[in-house]
């Protein structure tokens, strides 16, 4: 998922993403640990998606947090 993807959503959907990314990565870890996994770049990718949206989910409260130190 691209970054500006990711700013697109709302908050509650990027929180539901990333749980979502954190399941699917726990689930990938143990079919690799079970020599299941076909794609190990897979998990790579969804690391990555993992620290985009984690990412973006900081940026809004750095961004919520300036706004109410200068009202």
């Amino acid at each position: 998922m691209k970054y500006k993807d990711i700013q697109a959503l709302s908050d509650e959907e990027l929180a539901k993403k990333l749980d979502d990314s954190r399941a699917e990565l726990f689930n990938l870890r143990f079919q690799m640990a079970t020599s299941q996994l076909d794609n190990t770049a897979r998990v790579k990718l969804v690391k990555r998606d993992i620290a985009r949206v984690q990412t973006e989910i900081r940026a809004r409260q750095i961004a919520a947090e300036k706004s109410a130190a200068q009202k």
